[in-house]
């Protein structure tokens, strides 16, 4: 139930963070009008046209933004089309009561649902974050996403975004544009979930990635790379991509390339930890997911290793989960698993809020200063001083509706 059409809201919650300073003010109050945030001082006043919503032990934030979701049940992949879409609705619902006001869906392998999704969360017909989308994930046959192999082999039916060569890739490109793309997405390595590649090999050449990326340029359209090897991550980042997904295995020469280039790193630590932390649980895997587990199991000193890199180096990090590979109401898990892994609560804080809008580029977003989106989160306790207060969201405001209100609203 939406606060009431038309009338200001007037939040009270016990401290401020608005995502410019380093740390959360307290005492302050916040007016919210017409969908944007209208002021933010020590002495606002109520009136008759306004709502007044007392957050009490509450740090209120702008709203979070998850840049690395898959909001598609990838189980539901050869499902039909209607169905898998229908999968996404309790996800996002699930995000959005969490706090997380906007997505990037980094995509499926095969059909482009996602766009759908955006227009639906446009158009009101669902409840769910702003989504920001990439259709599918461009990938080489026998790559990331190359989603069953065996299929192609017997059969002939690929299932997967796949194209190599400049002119596919070229092409499959201006396909991702044509289906409504904000984003492209493409395979610059292989995972630990990939049905053939390693996570340690590198997908495309270096021409190939150029293709991508100029031909996406041409159009307008940013790039992210899913890329773990060094060898990918260099690659991608010498043609230009805007954000490396994952990176798990790229030197600190490497993090200082991208740092020079201003490319981002969207590090998903907390899905990593995840599988890392079961590997000895076999109840947890599946007997179809038994590569999978091999894979850790491969590279699990090496992973480990890798996630304390990127917070010794000055790598421009936005926040991301790679949520769909575990649940969603799990996804502010990754705030703690970075600052285990050596980033500050304030950079963890910023990279899924200021930093995450700039990698977006949308200045409307991120912060909670005047004149911005009012996408606003009232977290349960301070988390400069427990970040696992990011998981105890209380009030959630979407384009200035609240979401999630509470008896405490008043008039």
């Amino acid at each position: 139930m939406p606060a009431s059409l038309g009338r200001d809201l007037l939040l009270r919650p016990d401290r401020i963070w608005d995502a410019v300073q380093d740390g959360p003010v307290e005492e302050q109050t916040v007016l919210v009008r017409d969908g944007r945030i209208a002021a933010v001082g020590h002495h606002l006043t109520a009136t008759a046209q306004t709502d007044t919503v007392a957050m009490p032990g509450c740090t209120l934030m702008p709203g979070l933004i998850d840049c690395h979701v898959h909001l598609l049940d990838e189980t539901a992949e050869t499902a039909p089309s209607a169905y898998q879409t229908l999968t996404a609705v309790p996800a996002l619902r699930t995000l959005l009561h969490h706090g997380f006001t906007t997505v990037r869906d980094l995509g499926s392998a095969h059909l482009p649902l996602n766009v759908s999704l955006r227009r639906a969360v446009e158009d009101a017909l669902i409840e769910g974050p702003r989504i920001i989308a990439a259709p599918n994930i461009l990938s080489p046959p026998g790559g990331h996403s190359d989603k069953a192999p065996e299929l192609a082999q017997r059969y002939g039916h690929r299932i997967g975004t796949l194209a190599d060569g400049e002119h596919e890739l070229r092409r499959a490109v201006r396909e991702q544009s044509r289906a409504g793309a904000d984003w492209i997405k493409f395979a610059g390595s292989g995972g630990f979930t990939s049905a053939v590649a390693s996570p340690d090999s590198t997908s495309y050449t270096q021409t190939e990635m150029h293709a991508i990326t100029a031909t996406a340029d041409d159009l307008g359209l940013p790039c992210a790379t899913h890329a773990l090897s060094d060898r990918a991550v260099r690659r991608a980042v010498a043609a230009g991509v805007r954000s490396v997904e994952h990176g798990y295995f790229a030197t600190t020469t490497t993090y200082q390339t991208m740092q020079e280039a201003g490319t981002f790193l969207v590090p998903t630590q907390y899905v990593q930890t995840y599988f890392l932390d079961r590997l000895d649980d076999d109840s947890f895997w599946a007997r179809d997911s038994a590569p999978m587990r091999r894979n850790y199991r491969a590279h699990a000193e090496h992973l480990r290793e890798g996630l304390q890199r990127p917070a010794r180096t000055g790598v421009t990090m936005a926040f991301g989960t790679d949520a769909g590979l575990f649940p969603y109401a799990d996804n502010w898990r990754e705030f703690p698993a970075l600052v285990a892994n050596g980033f500050s609560p304030l950079r963890a804080l910023r990279s899924a809020t200021s930093t995450a809008a700039a990698l977006l580029k949308r200045p409307d977003l991120g912060t909670l200063t005047p004149g911005t989106t009012a996408d606003l989160v009232a977290v349960e306790g301070n988390p400069f001083h427990d970040i696992t207060a990011t998981g105890r969201p209380r009030y959630v405001i979407q384009n200035g509706h609240l979401i999630t209100p509470h008896p405490e609203t008043t008039r």
